[in-house]
């Protein structure tokens, strides 16, 4: 689970835009990789949480609600930023209830205003920070297959299974636990 958060001014905002951001989800992985780190060499404020599965699956057993967790990465992300950058105001997309990452923030995160809004990568900055997210878990995984000598596909569907196979088959679902997140459908899907 990768989580970002990007801080802009206008003039950033406006070089964000004309270098084409827009929510991750409609860039290709090149495009993405590219733009995070077109982000990365401008310096504009960002900071990220990358939490691989093990530890991943570590914490699903603490807060046993994804939601949860996503709000306590959430505020990590905007507290790290704020060490950074004195804002007013933080736009997150919203996944949940709008208490959960309000609750979550630590000193600097009550200081400021936080809006939660549904499709928030309408707005650069967290269009910005799913680009930034997106690079980092596209990074993390290749690593991660390299690492244990597979190609590991992103999602869910066939292909993952096939791959949960394969490691369970040469290496033990030991192995597969430490690759993926063990509640998930294809974990448990290859277990059995």
């Amino acid at each position: 689970m990768v989580i970002a958060a990007v801080a802009c001014d206008f003039k950033q905002g406006v070089a964000l835009s004309d270098w084409g951001i827009t929510d991750s989800k409609k860039l290709s992985d090149g495009r993405a990789l590219k733009l995070a780190d077109d982000i990365k060499k401008a310096a504009i404020p960002h900071s990220i949480v990358a939490i691989g599965p093990e530890k991943y699956n570590d914490l699903y057993a603490k807060f046993k609600n994804l939601n949860r967790m996503l709000a306590w990465g959430h505020a990590r992300v905007i507290e790290n930023l704020l060490e950074q950058v004195d804002v007013d105001i933080v736009i997150a997309d919203q996944f949940g209830d709008e208490s959960l990452i309000q609750r979550a923030l630590f000193e600097k995160g009550k200081k400021i205003r936080l809006v939660q809004m549904h499709r928030g990568e309408q707005d650069i900055a967290v269009a910005a920070a799913s680009v930034m997210a997106r690079a980092e878990f596209l990074r993390r995984l290749a690593a991660l297959g390299k690492e244990f000598g597979f190609t590991l596909p992103k999602g869910a569907g066939a292909p993952v299974d096939a791959v949960g196979r394969q490691i369970v088959k040469s290496h033990g679902l030991e192995m597969l636990a430490r690759l993926t997140k063990t509640h998930f459908k294809n974990y448990i899907k290859v277990q059995q």
